[in-house]
């Protein structure tokens, strides 16, 4: 049963990640990625943090999704055409894609795989409990924290005054 859960998170996981990036519309790509996030949550609870899946939940794919939900909605979705007017792309990119997958599976298969024969990882007691998390969160990752929480600041401001500069510029007509 523990497998199959494992595989449903994989995939929703998977799915979620290339249909944010396959997707053209930024209203489905964000609705995807909340898949994605809740896919992850999913995955969490399978190594018994279940604070880190709460947090997943109630965080990202609850507070911060909702926000850019309603950042796209207010964008709108964009007519754009399906393939990039770059010459050649619908060729290289695919070739690009799997020299990729071929260079990750050489470095996964050569040198990780090997150290997970034994019992599996040795998880100590307070693993995914509020203090360690938020000792490593203000301690030792304490600038990564600040970083992401900044970006997504600037991320939310820039499509909130781009969607501004774009209603000034249509008609008012339209």
């Amino acid at each position: 049963m523990e497998a199959l859960a494992f595989f449903v998170g994989a995939i929703g996981a998977l799915g979620g990640a290339i249909a944010v990036i396959a997707l053209r519309n930024p209203f489905y790509s964000v609705l995807a990625l909340v898949v994605h996030l809740v896919s992850l949550a999913a995955l969490f609870l399978l190594l018994n943090a279940e604070f880190l899946a709460a947090a997943q939940i109630v965080v990202y794919a609850g507070a911060v999704m909702v926000l850019y939900v309603f950042v796209s909605a207010y964008v709108g979705g964009s007519e754009e055409p399906i393939w990039e007017p770059i010459p050649g792309q619908r060729f290289l990119a695919p070739l690009l894609a799997g020299a990729l997958f071929v260079e990750i599976s050489i470095a996964v298969l050569g040198t990780a795989l090997t150290t997970l024969e034994g019992d599996g990882p040795d998880v100590r007691l307070g693993f995914g409990s509020p203090a360690s998390i938020g000792e490593l969160l203000l301690e030792r990752y304490l600038i990564a924290f600040e970083a992401a929480s900044l970006l997504l600041l600037v991320a939310a401001v820039g499509a909130v005054v781009l969607a501004a500069r774009k209603r000034r510029e249509a008609p008012h007509g339209a």
